[in-house]
């Protein structure tokens, strides 16, 4: 089952998110680790050069003093400027023996020479020779001549040459010692570290020293950047010098000579040193990240469980439901605002109308307790629990000339003058309850029946007055007896009808309360009618629903019963009811009522005081009758027109149909339509229409060589896909397979 867009949306960044962090923390304990170990390495090293650094310094200091301290003696000043003949040999012995001494207290495996200028002879390793007039030419010029300083070291062949010209203080050289270090000595001094490059840089940034190892040299451009970043450095540190590949130095300067003792940072030991770390830095990351590809799953899977529930809660048959369930949530749900808004716009728009209704179901008592007070709150009325009701009904004494149409907007002329003339705020909706009358329920709050009275009387005289002035037209008013239940209004209404005969010996534009003219009417104040009880019959009648008219007529004829306190009210309300029924039964042509056998049916009634009786004659004889009658005649018309409905189907699958234009034809609602057909043939239209235009593809499949496509285009589906959905759903194949597999067999 794949997955939803919001899955993935949920997934990826959580996944990505959580990946790079992982990464990230790898990358900074991989940095760290490795810098930790290139700082320990580094002072490793630091501490070697600067052990190196000290060794040697040490080593020519103690020469460079010997050579000082000696030269200042008196024996050297007459061996300088002794011939030092073969002869001589005890001189000879002394000035070797001394630098026999030099040489104990320097390096081991040194050379030291003592070579005297102004006699033009030479001791070296305790060897006397001479020198000719070219070598002490030599002598002049490169070391005395071509040098400033009367102390120095030059890089020789085969290592560095201590020089010291003699005296130190006099501009006239007489003599030159000697100490030649060679490579071999230098690197058993100096490489304590296998495989540890070592440079010693002088004060002109001239490489006097470079050990002998696997690394590459530094070049001239190299040596040049070590000389400048450091001259402005500790005597110790650690530099990087960019280039193709960049090198890590680590230095230590002399403060003795101005020396710089160079090495380079091992990177085969920082690499050694971090191959077990980065195994496992890349193992715990392949860990960590394959515990978060599990968590992002089931996490994007539990968060987007509640999106796809709503997406199913706002799913519509008629519109697929999309990958991208956030923008169709989003799109379901614009729409739903949009159905609100436009609802609520119609509800404004037909709010009067539907106030005028509500009024007009109280006054006929059609509303139960609940929906009253429901319909009061949605029109905001504010009804206390001590709001007291009158019902008062205006109604036109004469018309003059006038025609019906005229009537209708006088009728609507006196509504708008009430609503006009009484505040809203103590009354509902004025209505007009029929072709003659105009009704007002009006509200009083905290007010004594004096009180209302009067503010009654108010209402009615500017009635009165405005119609005759405004609409030159004469009216009467009838007012009910004050009720503290809004459901009575029903009976109010009556009150005030009763009222309003009376206008017969009051004269016109009269204002006559219920309560005036009570002690002077005969007989029960209000004569009740189950009016309720005797709609919700008629309807069951007209359904031919046995079951439902049996379960409306016993409430009907017990209400009957119950409110009849004479035999007089009783025949009244019989002689009403079937005059009702025979109306009724004219109207859906139903012959019972009428027949031979039901002529004395008045006369039966009226004279059988048995109400089990009359309950027997009237069910049996009538009522279930006239519903079994219409139960025939609607199943019959009803499978009349399911039928026509399938012949169409039947010769014009090929086009394009639908409920709407059938029922133009046949002149009957869609929902009308729709009910009759599932009832007939057990299914809904579409699922009929889709079924026979399935079966007719699969004959065109097996008997013709019709294409697919053709098909589909034949039998009105939009596109091929929309077909082998259909037919691969009803048949468990694709149309190809269906035809592949007819052929075969």
């Amino acid at each position: 089952m794949g997955k939803s867009k919001t899955f993935y949306n949920i997934f990826i960044p959580i996944l990505i998110l959580s990946l790079g962090l992982v990464i990230s923390f790898g990358s900074y304990i991989y940095v760290s680790t490795t810098n930790s170990v290139v700082d320990r390495i580094g002072d490793s090293q630091q501490s070697l050069i600067s052990q190196i650094r000290n060794t040697l310094e040490q080593k020519i200091q103690t020469i460079e003093y010997a050579f000082n301290t000696y030269s200042t003696t008196k024996s050297f000043t007459d061996v300088i400027n002794n011939p030092l003949t073969e002869q001589e040999f005890q001189t000879y012995q002394e000035v070797n023996s001394q630098l026999n001494y030099i040489a104990s207290l320097g390096l081991d495996g040194v050379q030291y020479s003592l070579i005297s200028l102004k006699q033009d002879w030479s001791i070296t390793n305790g060897s006397l020779s001479r020198l000719t007039e070219e070598e002490k030419n030599e002598l002049y010029n490169k070391y005395i001549n071509e040098q400033s300083e009367d102390l120095f070291w030059v890089k020789t062949e085969d290592g560095m040459q201590f020089v010291h010209t003699l005296p130190v203080f006099s501009n006239n050289k007489q003599a030159i010692a000697l100490s030649s270090i060679s490579l071999k000595t230098l690197n058993n001094t100096l490489q304590s570290q296998p495989n540890t490059p070592v440079y010693i840089l002088n004060k002109q940034g001239e490489l006097l020293y470079s050990a002998d190892t696997e690394h590459p040299q530094l070049s001239d451009s190299q040596i040049r950047q070590i000389m400048d970043s450091t001259a402005n450095r500790p005597q110790t540190g650690k530099l990087a010098i960019p280039g193709e590949a960049e090198v890590n130095v680590i230095y230590a300067k002399s403060s003795y000579n101005n020396w710089t003792f160079v090495t380079l940072l091992d990177d085969k030991a920082v690499s050694e040193a971090m191959s077990a770390t980065r195994i496992g830095i890349v193992v715990m990351g392949l860990i960590i990240m394959i515990l978060i590809f599990i968590i992002a799953y089931f996490l994007s899977v539990y968060l987007s469980k509640p999106i796809r529930k709503i997406q199913r809660s706002l799913a519509n048959s008629s519109e697929p439901m999309m990958k991208d369930e956030v923008d169709w949530i989003i799109r379901s749900i614009d729409s739903i605002v949009s159905e609100k808004e436009s609802l609520e716009h119609l509800m404004e728009a037909e709010k009067p109308k539907l106030q005028t209704q509500f009024v007009l179901n109280l006054l006929h008592n059609r509303l139960t307790s609940e929906e009253a007070w429901r319909s009061l709150l949605r029109f905001g009325y504010r009804i206390q629990e001590n709001t007291v009701f009158v019902t008062m009904l205006v109604q036109m004494d004469r018309y003059h000339d006038k025609q019906l149409s005229d009537k209708d907007v006088l009728l609507l002329a006196v509504n708008n003058l009430v609503q006009d003339i009484v505040p809203q705020e103590g009354r509902l909706l004025p209505v007009v309850k029929n072709e003659r009358t105009q009704a007002t329920i009006l509200m009083f709050e905290g007010d004594s029946d004096q009180e209302i009275r009067k503010k009654i009387m108010t209402y009615a005289k500017q009635i009165i007055r405005s119609s005759r002035e405004y609409l030159r037209l004469p009216v009467s008013i009838g007012v009910s007896q004050c009720y503290n239940d809004l459901l009575k209004s029903c009976e109010a209404c009556e009150m005030s009808i009763e009222a309003l005969h009376q206008r017969l010996n009051l004269g016109k534009e009269s204002i006559i309360f219920f309560d005036d003219i009570s002690t002077v009417i005969s007989g029960p104040m209000v004569l009740h009618y189950p009016a309720v009880h005797e709609t919700q019959l008629f309807d069951a009648i007209r359904l031919g629903d046995e079951g439902a008219v049996l379960r409306a007529l016993y409430p009907l004829l017990a209400d009957m019963m119950k409110h009849s306190k004479n035999p007089m009210n009783l025949e009244v309300t019989l002689m009403r009811f079937v005059n009702n029924l025979i109306q009724l039964e004219q109207h859906i042509g139903a012959e019972v009522l009428l027949t031979p056998d039901n002529a004395d049916l008045y006369h039966r009634l009226l004279n059988i005081r048995n109400p089990e009786e009359i309950e027997r004659i009237l069910v049996d004889e009538v009522i279930l009758p006239m519903a079994k009658c219409m139960k025939e005649k609607t199943n019959h018309q009803f499978r009349s027109i399911a039928d026509r409905i399938a012949s169409i189907i039947r010769a014009e699958y090929d086009q394009e149909l639908s409920l709407e234009s059938i029922s133009e034809r046949l002149h009957y609602s869609p929902n009308y339509l729709s009910s009759i057909f599932k009832k007939e043939y057990g299914m809904t239209f579409t699922e009929y229409l889709m079924n026979y235009r399935l079966d007719i593809a699969r004959k065109w499949l097996v008997d013709t060589d019709m294409t697919i496509k053709d098909i589909a285009e034949r039998l009105q589906y939009q596109n091929p896909q929309n077909f082998i959905r259909s037919f691969r759903k009803k048949e468990h194949v694709t149309p190809g397979a269906y035809r592949k597999m007819k052929l075969q067999a």
